[in-house]
């Protein structure tokens, strides 16, 4: 992992003073062609041309650190002569006896009096590393602070004499960033619409490069990150953060620098750092480091506008604020021109105002030539605070991106008092300048703004005519309801009928006359016929205004285009009609399905008459008459003596249920009558129900009873099986095998004998007397035999108490067929 609190000791080979480069034809040096490029692997031409091609990139940059060097030397030597007041000869001859004394090299003592007279952002990054590395460089023997302050003023330097970015991104990489193990690096300049572009780079691919040359504004990158941070952004992995950036395939896991590179207020561009490694948390010395170095960036991308050392503008109008300050009075809202001002460190720490236009309106009321020419933080003290007004100056200043919003709060203090007001806010730069256009929200624009919105909603147009001159006005939405072009002549209400439906003639009248003979407030409804040929539902309100002699002379009103709401009623009527004639017709299917069950089988139905027997039915049907159901049963005794017992339930509601169980209750009555048992009876219905009654399913349940034998033959088809009370005691039957009615063409059904005693009692039911929806058919049909254990003195008050206390919610009908063994 990388460790910025303690950097590493940087390369001496640029350092002046037994490091400089030997030169060619000296001792040491061997000549071109002399054999001192010959050794082992260079015995072949290509060979010994590589290897002079490497002894000559050795030599180029030699020459460029002594170039570098001696730059710096030349400095501390000027330094010297204006100190000293003596010659270049005297003070090149007092640096060398100074930098014997001081046991330095040339060139570190060169940097260390430079630092000394500057005393600038890198002068104080060298007295950090001093202070931070003095411990250290005693304990090896060797003086490691100079050593940072000669790389950083030898950065300097070649950012300085750079001719462009690219130059100053191979000087920082090569003399400031490689000893801290940085990998990469990468000058971005910032545009004036926010995007980025790639200015300089080195430690990248020419691809890689390529392939970042331009990020669109609104990126969100490690670049864009740092400039949004006025202390930069320092990450540990890119991994970790998941941003894009240049070269992030090449190390993943490697940490980044993004810093602002600004000068006098103004950001210029980012300064991105690239480690092969995750990065520790740095040192201070070394983050002010980065700083400085980001700060030589900026001069390189610099195009601000040059500052006098009194912190005012450079002497003069220049041309760019001129053109401003005519844009700034040809707009019609009120407009500031505002222009950095700097303390004497040529920091930014106010925008003095350059110019206002005419039609700058000041929240307090002062006048013009008070706010001309004032400080705007002494002017507007509250504005930099809650509303922050400064700082969006401030931003649009350093980055060059507009700041737009709705609704500002604007303080201003006056005589110790607070005056608020309400504006809409734009800011721009323009060149060294910034626009700031501020629109103040009086009460009576934002009731008129909210009057037209309500009315363009509302598709409300206002008019007033006045009847002495014969003048109308119109409002735009007036115009528009009428299909006209706002050049067009308003419509007279007097020829308000021309424009009408000639069936609204009468009532359009009717309207004319209350409002101008009787003069009172009149409205009405007619159809208005537009000139494209469109029909509106239009509504008209209007009042008449009389003068002081009670003479009608202006009339003002509305008119409401109704057009969806009439269309809306006329829906509903019919809606309305549709829905009464089906509940007509529903209303009328019930009645007859209702008169038809009825009639076939009755709620309550007269006993049987059988030997030693006792049959009872009871019949409930739905509550609601739509669900009306498929419920039958039946008791006849046949012409063989056996009794016919059975009961079923046609799936589904409504008429065609009922008309399917009165077909298979017939069906099943006329089969009997062979002489056939319960299955078979059962085996002969399903194919009825399959083919004669357009497929419907049912189910059944069929029993014979012998009054001689008092036995019960029965069979189901997909019913519950019959319960059998005997004493304290209730049980269902056995659940012998059968399909349901109709299912498929044929079926076979299982019969099964029951021996029944004196005062037995047999019940056969539908579901509609147990179903639940929150409960299972097996817990409901234990408590219908809850029920059906507690004694009763009769069959009837027995099914009679089943009904009573039957816990069913399904709301459908139900019927019960009892039978007991005298």
């Amino acid at each position: 992992m990388s460790d910025l609190r303690q950097p590493p000791e940087p390369h001496r080979a640029q350092e002046a003073g037994g490091d400089q480069p030997t030169p060619r034809g000296s001792a040491g040096a061997p000549e071109s062609g002399s054999g001192g490029d010959a050794g082992p692997g260079h015995t072949s031409p290509v060979g010994r041309l590589a290897a002079t091609v490497e002894r000559l990139r050795r030599e180029v940059r030699a020459a460029q650190a002594e170039a570098d060097g001696r730059a710096l030397i030349e400095l501390a030597k000027g330094i010297l002569v204006e100190r000293l007041g003596c010659g270049p000869t005297q003070a090149a001859r007092q640096l060398a006896e100074l930098t014997e004394q001081a046991g330095m090299t040339p060139l570190e003592f060169a940097v260390e009096v430079i630092n000394q007279a500057s005393r600038d952002q890198l002068s104080e990054v060298a007295t950090a590393f001093l202070a931070a590395t003095a411990a250290s460089a005693v304990a090896v023997g060797s003086p490691g602070g100079p050593s940072s302050a000669v790389r950083l003023r030898a950065a300097e330097s070649g950012a300085l004499a750079a001719q462009d970015a690219q130059a100053v991104a191979d000087s920082l990489l090569e003399h400031a960033l490689t000893p801290l193990g940085a990998e990469a690096v990468a000058i971005w300049a910032l545009g004036t619409d926010g995007s980025l572009t790639l200015a300089g780079s080195a430690g990248f691919s020419p691809a890689e490069a390529g392939r970042w040359r331009h990020v669109p504004p609104g990126v969100t990158t490690v670049a864009r990150r740092g400039l949004a941070e006025r202390a930069g952004k320092w990450i540990r992995s890119l991994s970790e953060t998941g941003l894009p950036s240049i070269g992030q395939h090449h190390h993943p896991d490697g940490g980044r620098v993004a810093v602002p590179a600004g000068a006098v207020g103004r950001i210029h561009g980012v300064l991105e750092i690239a480690w092969a490694s995750p990065l520790d948390t740095p040192a201070p010395q070394i983050v002010r480091q980065i700083e400085a170095l980001a700060e030589l960036c900026a001069h390189t991308l610099e195009t601000c506008v040059p500052q006098r050392p009194d912190g005012e503008a450079s002497a003069g109008v220049l041309p760019e604020v001129a053109e401003l300050m005519d844009l700034c009075d040809g707009l019609h809202d009120p407009a500031l021109v505002l222009v950095p001002h700097l303390d004497a460190d040529a920091r930014l720490v106010d925008f003095r105002i350059h110019h206002v236009n005419s039609r700058f309106l000041d929240p307090a009321g002062r006048p013009r030539g008070v706010i001309n020419g004032a400080l705007l933080l002494e002017t507007y003290p509250m504005a930099a605070g809650q509303s922050e007004l400064f700082e969006h100056v401030e931003r649009v200043y350093a980055t060059g991106e507009p700041y737009r919003t709705r609704r500002m709060r604007l303080t201003a203090l006056v005589d110790d008092v607070a005056l608020a007001a309400v504006a809409d806010i734009s800011i721009s730069r323009h060149g060294g300048s910034v626009l700031l256009i501020w629109r103040i929200e009086d009460e009576t624009s934002r009731l008129a703004n909210l009057l037209q919105h309500a009315q363009r909603l509302g598709r409300i147009g206002g008019f007033e005519e006045n009847l002495l001159t014969g003048e109308i006005s119109w409002n735009g939405q007036l115009y528009q309801l009428y299909g006209k072009p706002a050049s067009g002549s308003p419509v007279p209400l007097e020829d308000l009928a021309a424009h009408a439906h000639p069936d609204d003639a009468v009532t359009i009248g009717r309207f004319l006359r209350t409002l101008l003979h009787h003069r009172r407030p009149a409205s009405t409804s007619f159809r208005l016929l537009r000139p494209d040929g469109v029909t509106r539902h239009i509504r008209v309100v209007a009042e008449p205004v009389l003068d002081s002699d009670g003479q009608l002379f202006v009339v003002r009103g509305a008119y409401q285009d109704i057009s969806a709401h009439h269309w809306t009623e006329v829906a509903l009527a019919a809606t309305r009609d549709q829905l009464a004639h089906s509940e007509q017709q529903a209303s009328e299917r019930n009645r007859l399905t209702l008169q038809l069950q009825h009639a076939i089988m009755p709620p309550e139905q007269a006993p049987l008459a059988a030997p030693g027997l006792r049959v009872a039915v009871r019949y409930r049907p739905a509550e609601t008459q739509h669900l009306v159901g498929g419920d039958w049963y039946d008791a006849v005794v046949l012409p063989s003596r056996l009794v016919l017992l059975c009961v079923g339930d046609v799936a589904g509601h409504g008429i065609e249920a009922a008309t399917s169980m009165v077909v298979l209750r017939n069906a099943l009555r006329g089969l009997a009558v062979t002489g056939a048992g319960p299955g078979q009876l059962l085996s002969w219905l399903n194919m009825v129900a399959h083919h004669l009654t357009g497929s419907v399913t049912a189910t059944a349940v069929c029993g014979l009873y012998d009054p001689d034998l008092h036995t019960l033959r029965w069979a189901r088809a997909g019913h519950l099986p019959p319960v059998l009370v005997r004493g304290t005691e209730a049980a269902p039957l056995p659940l012998v095998k059968g399909l349901l009615l109709g299912a498929v063409p044929e079926a076979t059904y299982e019969e099964h004998e029951v021996q029944l005693a004196v005062d037995d009692t047999l019940l056969m039911y539908t579901d509609g007397l147990i179903e639940r929806r929150d409960r299972s058919v097996e817990e409901s049909l234990a408590q219908l035999l809850t029920a059906a254990r507690m004694h009763s003195p009769t069959l009837d008050q027995q099914l009679d108490r089943l009904l009573t206390h039957s816990r069913s919610d399904t709301d459908d009908d139900t019927c019960i067929v009892g039978i007991r063994v005298a």
